[in-house]
């Protein structure tokens, strides 16, 4: 019989049935009874703010702040003062003083997602406030002194970051004192059908997946994870005819590519170009947006400078590359 385990971090359900994310779970209840830095990393959707809660939750700081932000939401300009604060009139509009994302994490955790999306001059600001050094606010002459514990995450690899100048290698270093990596869920078929049922519930307490439909479920690669499955089982409640989820309810692909099927549910075969995946998605969302770089970064559950980058990368044209069509 299978392990399942259910809890809620900070009101986020989470259920658990693979042996791997069992043991990271392990692992972050004993990395949160420290006080060390945490980096997160996975592919985008896969859960790193579950795990991210989970590491506060088990915590001595548990019963104190938990304070979350995106950095890659965030308008490059606005960062400094979300972060750090500004006194009344440190710039035009700056009608009162506002504390900081830090300021009021104090004793308790700061979540950094999409870590790898922050500019060189903030990377610089956020290392000396890691290493303890007092800062002041947008404006401020009194320097202000935190207590945070910092937990990031990203769906980037720092290590090719700082290797190719866009991360600096000392904040990584700070910032990985401990590093949890989170397999993606094509990795952890288990966890499949367990998510998909609580995901129903969640929307429809009185519908249920049909054998079948949960054998389609098992058989999809799932290149956006955790947040593709969510919709997933969204969709099928809406083009269901009954309570029962039929497999043919569930927009997934008419037929799995040659390299999915008959192998592992939901695992990785060694002919699954996962790049060509990702690049096809990309593109996709291109298109159904009419080439709308923010709608197709929303879409796809990413920012627009991680869109921006996967272009150049995929070597497309510059009038894709400079698109921005309202």
């Amino acid at each position: 019989m299978q392990t399942q385990v259910t809890h809620t971090f900070l009101g986020m359900p989470a259920v658990i049935r693979s042996k791997a994310m069992l043991d990271l779970l392990a692992v972050a209840e004993r990395v949160g009874r420290t006080s060390a830095a945490v980096l997160i990393t996975g592919e985008t959707g896969s859960g790193k703010e579950i795990l991210a809660r989970a590491v506060h939750h088990y915590s001595l700081r548990h019963s104190r702040p938990w304070v979350d932000v995106n950095c890659a939401a965030l308008p490059e300009h606005l960062i400094e003062s979300e972060l750090f604060g500004y006194e009344k009139g440190a710039f035009s509009g700056a009608d009162s003083m506002k504390q900081g994302l830090f300021e009021l994490a104090n004793t308790g955790t700061l979540f950094l997602d999409e870590i790898g999306e922050l500019s060189h001059k903030m990377q610089v600001k956020l290392l000396r406030v890691l290493d303890g050094t007092p800062y002041y606010r947008l404006g401020g002459v009194r320097k202000i002194s935190v207590d945070v514990r910092v937990v990031s995450a990203t769906n980037l690899n720092l290590e090719q970051a700082v290797a190719a100048g866009e991360f600096r290698s000392d904040l990584y270093h700070r910032l990985t004192q401990i590093h949890l990596q989170l397999p993606p869920l094509r990795e952890r078929p288990e966890d499949v059908a367990a998510l998909a049922e609580l995901f129903l519930q969640q929307q429809d307490p009185d519908s249920r997946f049909s054998p079948e439909a949960i054998e389609a479920l098992l058989r999809h690669s799932w290149p956006g994870n955790v947040r593709e499955l969510r919709n997933m089982v969204c969709k099928a409640l809406i083009f269901a005819s009954g309570p029962c989820i039929a497999a043919s309810d569930l927009p997934l692909p008419s037929s799995e590519p040659a390299a999915v099927r008959g192998s592992t549910p939901g695992l990785r075969a060694p002919g699954l170009n996962l790049d060509s995946v990702e690049r096809e998605m990309v593109f996709k969302a291109l298109t159904e947006t009419g080439g709308h770089h923010d709608k197709a970064a929303r879409m796809l559950g990413i920012s627009r400078r991680t869109l921006s980058r996967k272009l150049k990368i995929y070597g497309a044209t510059a009038e894709l590359l400079e698109s921005s069509v309202a």
